[in-house]
């Protein structure tokens, strides 16, 4: 599996640098299916179309002031995670505070960026999350694995499985999955693979092999939707390039 995704990291990294007019393509239309498809999985009623018009500014009638919250947010949330990758600095609990506070920016100002002092449940799931109190120092463990992992795991895994165990944890009281995702692919860009997508088409492989690998602590089927997905988004690069995939 990671041997053929660095192939095709290989590939992608002789046809560097990309023409400028393609990068600028690839970037809107990455952030606007990025943002489409996280805030789908989450519940977010606007349609494809309607997060490229809510992103260009305008309002759509019938939709909550949430959804074009949501939508405004992830945006930025995205442009702060490139921002981060730019930096090239460890994973630290501050970046993932700040990520979180601008997916809940003006829809829970109370507790974003801030630790859940309640317990959750993750509807539909089996795997219950882990007492509020013992939140703060699951979170430190979490980066101290995180730390490690850098060396002795490949990046994909390493990513996938941060998204993976930070769900488990649960740290806020919303928007974590969004979170999750936001920080699994400021794994992969800062490894110079492409971002993951995961489409709403697969929302419930997707619960389902996450519920899988926090119950069971079987990862490989979540390792491989991500795996799937990831070889999604360099077919996004053949398709732009013109090449066969």
């Amino acid at each position: 599996m990671f041997n053929e995704l660095d192939n095709l990291k290989a590939r992608l990294d002789a046809l560097r640098p990309l023409p400028p007019a393609l990068l600028r393509n690839l970037h809107d239309d990455l952030v606007l299916r990025w943002t489409y498809h996280s805030n789908a999985i989450e519940g977010n009623t606007l349609t494809l179309k309607e997060t490229r018009v809510v992103l260009e500014g305008i309002t759509v009638g019938g939709k909550l002031l949430r959804e074009h919250f949501e939508a405004i947010n992830h945006r930025d949330a995205i442009l702060f995670v490139e921002a981060l990758v730019q930096e090239a600095e460890p994973l630290s609990e501050w970046q993932i505070r700040n990520i979180h506070q601008l997916v809940l920016r003006n829809i829970d100002d109370a507790h974003a960026g801030s630790y859940r002092s309640i317990n959750v449940i993750i509807a539909g799931a089996v795997h219950r999350p882990i007492d509020a109190t013992l939140v703060p120092a699951a979170m430190a463990d979490l980066l101290a694995w995180h730390q490690r992992a850098t060396k002795e795991l490949h990046p994909v895994e390493r990513a996938a499985r941060l998204h993976a165990d930070f769900v488990k944890i649960h740290p806020f009281v919303d928007g974590n999955g969004r979170t999750a995702r936001l920080l699994m692919n400021l794994e992969l860009l800062k490894a110079g693979f492409p971002a993951v997508v995961l489409p709403i088409e697969q929302r419930l492989r997707y619960y389902e092999v996450l519920d899988l690998a926090h119950t069971s602590g079987d990862y490989h089927p979540f390792l491989a939707l991500i795996a799937d997905c990831l070889t999604q988004s360099f077919q996004v690069y053949w398709q732009a390039l013109g090449v066969s995939g």
